[in-house]
């Protein structure tokens, strides 16, 4: 197996799971969300503040469907599965993992909805972004690792569990 790309909600942990998984597999880590960031030249929120969310979506695009990589853990950004084209590619590297977390505890964790830099249209809410995205992690997911209390290295350890990686 070469890639694993982690997919979910923002605040489901791609990223710190990402690099605690990188770590214990030996692979390299990737966030899609910093070369966006990197190739606009601004962080996020700046893009979606002054370029717009078509803008926003149209560079998550553009490095889903660029990105070149093997045996990395790749952290997606939350809206990446929008794109099908960037799916397709991603997924033709590896496998996709969808870390599955309760709306509830979305809203527990992710507090600065305004300021994180997530792609949502001006008056939806989480509720709305959890509804329109959570069918598209479904499908796009290889496999589902669903969120159960404990620590970020359970999480890890399911993931390599459910990958049969050793």
């Amino acid at each position: 197996m070469d890639n694993i790309i982690l997919i979910g909600m923002p605040g489901s942990g791609k990223s710190t799971v990402g690099v605690l998984l990188a770590k214990a597999l030996g692979y390299l880590f990737v966030d899609t969300d910093l070369i966006i960031s990197r190739k606009a030249g601004k962080p996020l929120q700046k893009i979606l503040d002054e370029d717009g969310l078509g803008r926003f979506l149209q560079l998550e695009e553009e490095v889903g469907c660029e990105l070149k990589c093997d045996h990395t853990v790749v952290a997606t950004g939350g809206s990446m599965v929008m794109s099908d084209k960037a799916m397709k590619n991603l997924g033709k590297g590896g496998k996709v993992v969808f870390i599955d977390v309760p709306l509830d505890e979305i809203k527990h964790r992710v507090t600065n909805i305004k300021t994180r830099g997530i792609a949502f249209d001006k008056g939806e809410t989480l509720d709305d972004v959890y509804a329109k995205r959570n069918p598209l992690y479904n499908k796009y997911a290889d496999l589902c690792v669903e969120f159960a209390s404990g620590t970020i290295e359970n999480t890890v350890e399911l993931i390599i569990e459910k990958l049969n990686i050793y």
